[in-house]
């Protein structure tokens, strides 16, 4: 496992010896939290919207229709650019971020006080990677020597990717491109694959069938890559214009969490932060059903990350939730036996 080099930081966060600093100023609107997620095209940007929307409704209005919890989503780089916007940006409240990335960003700032500014809200789900290649491409080592991009610098696709490729053996020219533009230059002819790390169905990729002359190539796993890397598959469930009915293509993924800045106790930003909690847990259940992103289903609010702390509300929340099953358990248990007497 490696840790984040400094290439991998913005700029404008010193390359020194402890964590970057938060900007003091309060946010536009008191009542908004900030939510940083990936590029508009990402599964995590249509999770954040959903929650926005979602958590928006149903909420009491003031005079002027303002409310009490607002989510906003912001556009961020992807990766741990987005955990380094919530460490430096005073309307950066919240990211969603890969664990495996967030894990070795204290390896790469030695003595750092990283883990006492950032807390973490609840796992989430996998983000997987989706290696779409051109036609001529039929196989993972047909890359060697070809062009390939990786996502913008700094991107889970860009550290990840790498990594993975080196691995598996597999040299290629990279490149840096947003999604947008990495799928005009594979139609052009310039580039031979885009790997997209997200969680599936990616809505973008969805469209495209094989007759547009693109493919998604297999990734395998094997013993080096289990530490940071989880095995999943692609069916026809999740992106039918290109897979089979009955067909299955594997690749690997990365589970993602929800991080927030670790505000002070008390302070306007740390009480908006709870009452963003509040509303989610207590209405987690609306964004099981169908017309929300199926990778809402994944989450479990209660699984644990571990070497992080959680923030405090959310774990008192969970606290009760348990306690409550448990005296629910035992009024059972006692009217059983009552029963058997």
């Amino acid at each position: 496992r490696q840790s984040i080099s400094p290439a991998e930081f913005p700029t404008v966060v010193p390359r020194k010896e402890s964590a970057p600093k938060k900007e003091t100023g309060i946010s536009a609107n008191e009542y908004t939290a900030g939510l940083v997620t990936g590029a508009p095209q990402s599964t995590e940007f249509a999770i954040a919207e959903e929650l926005a929307t979602t958590l928006a409704t149903g909420q009491e209005t003031g005079p002027h229709g303002e409310i009490a919890l607002r989510v906003m989503p912001l556009v961020g780089n992807g990766g741990i650019r987005n955990i380094l916007d919530v460490l430096t940006l005073a309307g950066a409240d919240m990211a969603i971020a890969p664990v495996v990335l967030v894990d070795r960003l204290p390896e790469a700032r030695t003595r750092s006080d990283i883990r006492s500014k950032l807390v973490y809200i609840a796992p989430l789900f996998a983000e997987e990677f989706h290696l779409l290649a051109r036609s001529d491409i039929a196989r993972l080592s047909d890359l060697s020597g070809k062009t390939v991009n990786l996502g913008e610098a700094g991107s889970a696709g860009a550290v990840l990717g790498r990594e993975l490729l080196n691995t598996l053996d597999v040299k290629v020219e990279e490149v840096n491109l947003g999604l947008d533009a990495a799928l005009d230059e594979m139609g052009n002819g310039k580039i031979s694959a885009i790997l997209v790390v997200s969680g599936k169905p990616v809505k973008l990729l969805t469209r495209y069938t094989p007759t547009d002359g693109i493919h998604f190539l297999p990734i395998p796993t094997f013993p080096a890559l289990q530490q940071d890397f989880l095995p999943s598959t692609f069916g026809h469930q999740d992106y039918p214009n290109i897979i089979g009915i009955g067909e299955s293509i594997n690749t690997v993924a990365i589970k993602s969490a929800l991080f927030a800045y670790n505000w002070p106790a008390q302070s306007e930003r740390f009480r908006l932060l709870e009452l963003f909690v509040q509303t989610l847990f207590s209405r987690f259940s609306e964004f099981l059903g169908d017309a929300h992103h199926p990778k809402w289903r994944e989450v479990n609010l209660g699984a644990s990350l571990p070497g992080w702390r959680r923030f405090r509300p959310a774990e008192r929340l969970l606290r009760r939730q348990l306690e409550g099953e448990a005296g629910l358990r035992d009024a059972f248990d006692r009217s059983i036996e009552q029963k058997s007497i």
